[in-house]
């Protein structure tokens, strides 16, 4: 019966974690069974059961399967030509860049990047709109002021999608989303849910082309080659409406 028990996660039980340890055990057996045992016999007990000391691979959470499939406004509204879709995200790109698999002679066994002990980052919010690819992207006031004229020319509604993070809601921008409340709504995702915002596929692209296998000694470099990607991209649409295509 325990040994059963134990191929299901804690959380069926009531219990706090995903996998099983000494304390979970130790807790199940007092709830279920009145059974104390301290938490070096239940280790033992694991042992005799078969289970083995194992580190987890951690994994991103996602949303509901099912809640993320019934969502099909945002495909209705990418066909409305009424209606100007832009995605909208926040991206913040480290001075120590990052690493990625890269070509090495046989010769050289331990590959080195330098890597510049620092955590500072620069940040950045950015939008593209789906129909035509068009590119934003600037530090946080002059952006929601440079978005304010993206679609004066149109005279088309906009809808923004962004993630439900809690700076989406802040007060501070809260005068200018009132202003805004005729010409500007908001799509907020369910939440584990990246894959349903376009503009993350612009973020990896970007980290790819910019800051993999890069050394930064300053932080202004990495904001000038950010700066200067964004440009590029801004006066290359085409790649970027194809890249946010919705399947």
């Amino acid at each position: 019966m325990v040994s059963a028990a134990l191929r299901l996660p804690p959380r069926q039980f009531g219990l706090e974690g995903h996998l099983w340890d000494g304390k979970l055990l130790a807790a199940h057996l007092a709830q279920a069974f009145g059974v104390t045992l301290g938490v070096r016999q239940c280790q033992r007990l694991l042992r005799q059961f078969g289970f083995r000391l194992r580190k987890p691979r951690p994994l991103i959470a996602h949303a509901d399967r099912v809640e993320q499939a019934a969502v099909k406004k945002l495909r209705r509204l990418a066909g409305d030509k009424s209606v100007d879709l832009w995605s909208l995200d926040e991206v913040h790109f480290q001075q120590y860049g990052s690493r990625c698999r890269m070509w090495a002679p046989p010769e050289n066994r331990d590959p080195v990047l330098l890597h510049h002990p620092t955590r500072r980052s620069v940040g950045y919010f950015g939008a593209v709109r789906l129909r035509d690819g068009r590119f934003l992207c600037r530090r946080f006031l002059d952006f929601l002021r440079q978005f304010s004229w993206a679609n004066r020319a149109t005279r088309r509604r906009m809808v923004l999608i962004l993630d439900n993070a809690s700076y989406h809601h802040a007060r501070m921008h809260k005068p200018w989303r009132g202003t805004q409340a005729k010409r500007v709504s908001f799509e907020f995702l369910l939440a584990y849910s990246p894959e349903l915002n376009p503009i993350e596929r612009v973020w990896k692209f970007t980290r790819r082309r910019c800051v993999h296998n890069r050394y930064f000694p300053q932080l202004e470099r990495v904001i000038e080659t950010m700066e200067r990607e964004f440009a590029a991209r801004a006066r290359h649409s085409e790649s970027l409406r194809r890249l946010c295509a919705f399947m």
